[in-house]
């Protein structure tokens, strides 16, 4: 092996961030949900929290993704498809009513909208009693993996970067116990890329954001404990649990060598881990249930600090509760029943682990390196570097499918006819009709003027140098709604059109 192991909890943290690591606290057991009105996206969570779930994790729609309110032309057909629908703080009050916020950690997967459904969340958790500082939970808020990987991008990424370090300075100061971004390789893998790709991706975007915010006089030691990270768990085995042992390691060096961080918090990284949704598939459903639990291993195995399981079902809707209750027990097992949690590197010290770890950290060293030598990671998307390469690796994957020199069961071999039907997830259509309303009332029974100032003060805002946050924050408590505060930033710093 190339390298001296070390000892779990000690720099470059390669084994794990904790000296004990599960032996004495457990990863959170998040499961990711979200559909149709927050009223039935309440239900689920109530159903997960009852079940053991320890953690909640917020899916949105794809308008509240956007920036567009339910009753925009655009969100036609889509209000509660992929997620909850949230349009204004009275939505974001329904979600978690009879939820205590002090009392819950919550991930929120929104990235162009992070500020506007934080202010939102801050705001509901007010109007429980609960004291902003002791909120604990994460808002994604990792803007440049959108114009990589995913699309759900609003304004230009020079703009984005300005909302993204304005949430930075101000949840520093406010909300002590969150994570102000959870920066994100999931969306670069389930794209296509390698898992040397993900690595590496997500590190020149975390190389970005910490510019960005030292450039906005941050200090590397404020903020770098408050950050944190999004991977994949794919199908590979032990690529995987090797990927998570060589990103550990990068990353301590990279804070401690290249940005200077002296706190040991600045240097461990903390990540969330979801099962790979693309390995998933629509023939012979059950079967996902063995891939999510090998993947599922794999994170435990790798150290991560919370993991969704993914449910059989996907493939083909949102998740029934039987799934999702079967997904999560998937996670208590490991647990509970598996014993990998009685050591704390159970995987340390195999010879293939490590030459593998070396290889991955490696292989990301030296896109890093290609990346820095063209200008860095925004000069990288710009001109589609990043994005190229992805595409790239995808399509050999898929041409290695089509050959069968990668098998996928059920896919290219071990096929069978199916008969049977699974019970699957149906959205009620006229939760859209609901949302609506509700919306049309918020406008109608707020105080007009009171929202109109606190948006054009947003606007005036937007076109100088004040952090946005406050201003955010005051829109929203007088019931702005998300369309009307992002479309005020929308006049100030236009929208980001992909070069064709």
């Amino acid at each position: 092996m190339s390298r001296e192991l070390g000892t779990p909890g000690e720099f470059p943290y390669t084994r794990g961030i904790y000296r004990d690591m599960y032996r004495s606290r457990l990863w959170t057991m998040r499961q990711y949900a979200g559909f149709g009105s927050a009223e039935e996206s309440n239900e689920r969570y109530r159903y997960l929290l009852a079940q053991g779930t320890t953690g909640l994790s917020i899916a949105f729609d794809l308008p509240t993704q956007m920036g567009l309110d339910s009753d925009h032309p655009l969100a036609a057909g889509e209000v509660g498809r992929t997620g909850v629908a949230i349009s204004s703080l009275g939505d974001m009050e329904r979600l978690f009513e009879g939820i205590p916020l002090d009392r819950v950690s919550t991930s929120m997967t929104i990235n162009s909208t992070a500020a506007i459904l934080l202010a939102f969340y801050v705001l509901a958790a007010r109007r429980q009693g609960v004291d902003a500082r002791k909120l604990s939970g994460t808002v994604q808020n990792d803007i440049l993996k959108e114009y990589i990987a995913r699309g759900t991008y609003i304004y230009p990424p020079r703009a984005s970067m300005r909302i993204v370090t304005d949430l930075f300075a101000w949840a520093g100061r406010e909300l002590p116990n969150w994570n102000t971004i959870s920066i994100s390789g999931y969306h670069i893998r389930e794209a296509g890329s390698t898992a040397v790709q993900e690595l590496a991706f997500t590190f020149a975007n975390a190389i970005a954001y910490i510019e960005a915010a030292q450039a906005a006089g941050l200090d590397i030691d404020d903020f770098a404990p408050r950050l944190s990270f999004f991977f994949n768990s794919h199908s590979n085995f032990l690529e995987e649990i090797s990927k998570f042992r060589a990103a550990r390691r990068l990353y301590a060096n990279l804070m401690r060598d290249r940005f200077g961080a002296r706190d040991p918090k600045s240097m461990m990284l903390r990540f969330h881990v979801q099962t790979a949704g693309s390995t998933l598939t629509a023939q012979q459903p059950d079967v996902n249930v063995i891939r999510t639990a090998i993947e599922a291993m794999a994170t435990v195995l790798g150290g991560a600090q919370s993991l969704h399981t993914n449910s059989r079902d996907e493939a083909l809707s949102l998740p029934t509760e039987e799934s999702a209750r079967l997904a999560l027990r998937t996670q208590q097992i490991i647990a509970y029943e598996s014993g990998i949690t009685n050591t704390a590197d159970p995987a340390g010290g195999s010879e293939y682990i490590e030459t593998l770890t070396d290889s991955i950290e490696r292989g990301a060293r030296e896109y890093l390196d290609r990346i820095d030598a063209m200008g860095g990671t925004l000069r990288a998307i710009e001109t589609g570097f990043i994005q190229s390469e992805i595409q790239n690796a995808a399509f050999e994957y898929q041409k290695a499918v089509e050959r069968a020199d990668t098998i996928i069961v059920g896919v290219n071999r071990f096929r069978m006819d199916e008969d049977r039907k699974i019970p699957v997830f149906r959205l009620d259509a006229a939760i859209e009709k609901g949302q609506i309303e509700k919306l049309r009332e918020i406008r109608s029974t707020r105080d007009a003027k009171t929202t109109q100032d606190c948006l054009q003060k947003l606007e005036e805002a937007a076109r100088g140098a004040e952090n946005l946050m406050p201003l955010i924050l005051n829109a929203a408590a007088a019931y702005a709604t998300l369309g009307e505060i992002s479309d005020r930033l929308r006049a100030v710093f236009g929208e980001y059109r992909e070069a064709a």
